[in-house]
């Protein structure tokens, strides 16, 4: 659990609870999406390989590359993710458009999981496009089935 931020009001308590977005952030069943999605989205293990390598004392075999590779950027939360792929498709945004939305609007944010304002987009637009990519095109269509089901 995180220390709440004395300097800060959560947005829980700036927005209308009774809005739109904010009934339905309570509606989507964010868990089991997020546990279908994290296998997915996971670190690889590699194969290890055995290099050959020559010191004072002689040759050498090392295993080198075995387990989770820890390189790159972490991944982006799956709510913020799945979140702003449904705001994209409902209020006919572009990947762009609905990044610099979120950064202005509250209710925006508070649907794709944040607790505190964020005045700075919440990833660069080419991440959505990634993200669409891995999931393939019928796996965006049963996310959004799955979210506009909790919506009715």
């Amino acid at each position: 659990m995180s220390t709440p931020d004395f300097f800060r009001s959560r947005l829980d308590t700036m927005i209308d609870l009774r809005h739109p977005l904010a009934v339905l952030a309570t509606r989507v069943p964010w868990a089991s999406i997020e546990a279908t999605l994290t296998p997915m989205f996971e670190r690889r293990a590699r194969e290890s390989r055995v290099l050959q390598g020559a010191d004072l004392f002689g040759a050498t075999a090392v295993l080198a590359g075995s387990g989770p590779s820890a390189a790159g950027r972490p991944r982006l939360p799956i709510r913020l993710t799945v979140g702003l792929l449904y705001l994209k498709h409902a209020y006919n945004e572009s990947d762009e458009s609905v990044c610099e939305r979120w950064a202005q609007d509250v209710y925006f944010q508070f649907f794709c999981g944040e607790e505190y304002f964020q005045a700075r987009m919440p990833c660069d637009p080419t991440n959505l496009v990634r993200f669409r990519q891995a999931l393939g095109e019928a796996g965006v269509e049963e996310l959004l089935a799955t979210t506009i089901a909790a919506a009715t």
